[in-house]
Protein backbone atom coordinates (compact mmCIF):
# COMPACT_ATOMS: atom_id res chain seq x y z
CA UNK A 1 0.00 0.00 0.00
CA UNK A 2 1.15 3.63 -0.35
CA UNK A 3 2.61 5.38 2.45
CA UNK A 4 0.87 7.70 3.59
CA UNK A 5 2.57 9.33 6.50
CA UNK A 6 3.29 12.60 6.98
CA UNK A 7 1.82 15.82 5.94
CA UNK A 8 0.53 16.15 1.81
CA UNK A 9 3.36 18.94 1.47
CA UNK A 10 6.09 16.76 2.92
CA UNK A 11 4.89 13.80 0.61
CA UNK A 12 4.73 16.09 -2.83
CA UNK A 13 8.46 17.43 -1.37
CA UNK A 14 9.91 14.05 -0.99
CA UNK A 15 8.49 13.25 -4.38
CA UNK A 16 9.87 16.12 -5.85
CA UNK A 17 12.90 15.28 -4.60
CA UNK A 18 13.10 11.83 -5.95
CA UNK A 19 12.19 13.50 -9.16
CA UNK A 20 15.18 15.66 -8.90
CA UNK A 21 17.36 12.64 -8.00
CA UNK A 22 16.68 10.39 -10.84
CA UNK A 23 16.97 13.36 -13.23
CA UNK A 24 20.78 13.42 -11.77
CA UNK A 25 21.30 9.86 -12.63
CA UNK A 26 20.17 9.96 -16.51
CA UNK A 27 23.13 9.79 -19.19
CA UNK A 28 21.88 12.44 -21.51
CA UNK A 29 22.57 12.53 -24.87
CA UNK A 30 25.57 14.70 -26.21
CA UNK A 31 24.38 18.26 -29.12
CA UNK A 32 26.28 15.89 -32.08
CA UNK A 33 24.17 12.82 -31.24
CA UNK A 34 21.11 14.68 -30.33
CA UNK A 35 21.52 16.31 -34.07
CA UNK A 36 21.86 12.74 -36.24
CA UNK A 37 19.03 11.64 -33.78
CA UNK A 38 16.61 14.11 -35.28
CA UNK A 39 18.10 13.84 -38.66
CA UNK A 40 16.91 10.21 -38.54
CA UNK A 41 13.70 10.51 -37.37
CA UNK A 42 13.00 13.86 -39.76
CA UNK A 43 14.48 11.52 -42.68
CA UNK A 44 12.24 8.29 -41.57
CA UNK A 45 9.29 11.18 -41.85
CA UNK A 46 9.68 12.55 -44.60
CA UNK A 47 10.14 8.93 -46.51
CA UNK A 48 6.98 7.83 -45.40
CA UNK A 49 5.08 10.58 -46.18
CA UNK A 50 6.34 10.64 -49.89
CA UNK A 51 5.78 6.52 -49.70
CA UNK A 52 1.91 7.28 -48.36
CA UNK A 53 1.63 9.70 -51.05
CA UNK A 54 2.46 7.51 -53.87
CA UNK A 55 0.56 4.71 -52.25
CA UNK A 56 -2.80 6.56 -52.01
CA UNK A 57 -2.54 8.53 -55.60
CA UNK A 58 -1.35 5.65 -57.37
CA UNK A 59 -4.62 3.52 -55.82
CA UNK A 60 -6.64 6.61 -56.89
CA UNK A 61 -5.28 6.45 -60.69
CA UNK A 62 -6.00 2.38 -60.59
CA UNK A 63 -9.15 3.28 -59.53
CA UNK A 64 -9.75 5.61 -62.12
CA UNK A 65 -8.53 3.68 -64.98
CA UNK A 66 -10.92 0.55 -63.71
CA UNK A 67 -13.79 3.05 -63.74
CA UNK A 68 -14.51 2.48 -60.15
CA UNK A 69 -15.55 6.16 -60.15
CA UNK A 70 -17.99 6.13 -63.04
CA UNK A 71 -21.54 7.14 -61.88
CA UNK A 72 -23.89 4.39 -62.88
CA UNK A 73 -27.22 5.42 -63.72
CA UNK A 74 -29.46 3.26 -61.50
CA UNK A 75 -33.13 3.93 -62.86
CA UNK A 76 -34.37 3.01 -65.83
CA UNK A 77 -34.32 5.34 -68.75
CA UNK A 78 -37.17 6.73 -70.52
CA UNK A 79 -37.28 5.45 -73.87
CA UNK A 80 -37.83 9.17 -76.27
CA UNK A 81 -40.71 7.79 -79.47
CA UNK A 82 -41.74 10.65 -82.40
CA UNK A 83 -44.80 11.61 -80.89
CA UNK A 84 -43.19 12.96 -77.28
CA UNK A 85 -40.17 14.62 -79.76
CA UNK A 86 -42.43 16.44 -82.90
CA UNK A 87 -44.62 18.81 -81.30
CA UNK A 88 -48.35 17.69 -80.81
CA UNK A 89 -50.50 19.12 -84.10
CA UNK A 90 -52.55 21.71 -83.48
CA UNK A 91 -56.29 20.98 -84.81
CA UNK A 92 -58.77 24.27 -85.87
CA UNK A 93 -61.75 24.07 -84.19
CA UNK A 94 -64.70 25.06 -86.59
CA UNK A 95 -67.39 26.89 -85.52
CA UNK A 96 -71.13 25.13 -86.28
CA UNK A 97 -72.29 26.93 -88.72
CA UNK A 98 -75.62 28.66 -88.75
CA UNK A 99 -77.26 27.70 -91.64
CA UNK A 100 -77.66 24.00 -91.26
Amino acid sequence: MADNKGNIFKRFGKKISDVFAELKRVTWPTGEKLGKTAAVVLLVIAFFAVYLTLIGNGGRWLLDKVGFYDIVETTPSVETTEATEAPAETVEETEPSAEG
